[in-house]
């Protein structure tokens, strides 16, 4: 295995949790790890990155002082043919995928989207996929190439801890002519409603097995005794049981709470994402083979209308 590429996704201030879970999975295949970072004034990412790198390719150019795909695509696609990367490992996100497939088209290279597992057989990469909400994986085999290119999911591989210390070089940018197919005008925060889950310290969220409306007061007694805030999966937010403003997940909202309780959560990956920086989660539900147990720290497996009725008669007999 030769060079391994990752592609360092930042934005708003804030480098991604996914670009260090992606150099981890770099540094796991074996290969040199070298991380490709577009930015402009953005060296406090470049010190981080090194930790988790053998060499850090560093632009700093103001034409990336924001995401546009055809600025990025140009320049990672000259790095690629000068530097001829075995793999390039991009963050299968709203960024990443605008430059995914149209790089790979543009490079005439393999590729696939959304890993949630990389290995290798022999030099070659493989690459592991979910179906039907993560209850089936499947592996995805490539033609003979000299590289390829790699979508990987949010919060699939754990981010390690680092520990390197690798070189950071800084590179002129390859990118000479001007972009003017796209633009870059602003970015537009979601609003923020009487509740941001986002700050939230404890959160209570329910997914598809609350069954009915007609069981939320049972949740905002939890959610009062516990003095947490309630959140939800999409489904609830689509059947209107709670507003748009309390959706976890990809196309929702990130939260980071203490505690994270999931109530009737199946954990498809659009809504694990949005909450796998939660420090402690415990899941409730009565499909041992949902895959929100994979990320909980802890699993009732049993019914949600049972066990939350318990937990509320406990909490109120803690409380006096």
């Amino acid at each position: 295995m030769g060079d391994i590429f990752v592609l360092a996704e930042h934005r708003e201030g804030e480098l991604r949790e996914v670009t260090l879970e992606m150099l981890t999975l770099a540094g796991q295949l074996g290969g040199n790890v070298v991380c490709v970072l577009l930015g402009s004034g953005v060296d406090d990412y470049a010190s981080k990155v090194a930790g988790y790198s053998d060499k850090v390719i560093y632009i700093d150019d103001p034409i990336f002082a924001n995401f546009n795909a055809m600025a990025y695509q140009a320049a990672l696609s000259e790095l690629i043919k000068s530097e001829k990367p075995s793999v390039t490992l991009i963050g299968n996100t709203g960024q990443g995928v605008d430059i995914i497939g149209s790089l790979a088209v543009e490079l005439e290279v393999p590729f696939t989207t959304d890993a949630v597992a990389v290995t290798l057989e022999g030099d070659k990469p493989v690459v592991t996929r979910q179906y039907y909400g993560g209850k089936i994986n499947g592996n995805i085999n490539f033609k003979d190439a000299d590289t390829y290119i790699i979508g990987v999911r949010e919060a699939a591989i754990p981010a390690g801890e680092g520990g390197k210390s690798g070189e950071v070089a800084k590179t002129a940018n390859p990118v000479t002519a001007e972009i003017t197919a796209r633009k870059f005008l602003e970015y537009v925060e979601a609003a923020v409603g009487d509740v941001d889950i986002t700050q939230s310290t404890l959160l209570v969220s329910i997914g598809r097995g609350i069954r009915e409306d007609k069981n939320m007061p049972m949740v905002e007694e939890l959610a009062q005794l516990m003095g947490a805030d309630i959140s939800g999966s999409r489904a609830v937010v689509d059947a209107g049981w709670l507003p748009t403003d309390r959706q976890v997940g990809i196309s929702g909202k990130t939260v980071k709470p203490k505690l994270y309780l999931a109530l009737g959560i199946s954990g498809a990956f659009q809504h694990v994402t949005g909450m796998k920086g939660s420090d402690l989660v415990v899941a409730i539900n009565k499909d041992p083979d949902a895959p929100i147990f994979q990320y909980a720290d802890y699993g009732i497996v049993d019914d949600l209308l049972k066990v939350v009725p318990a937990l509320i008669d406990k909490l109120k007999e803690m409380k006096g």
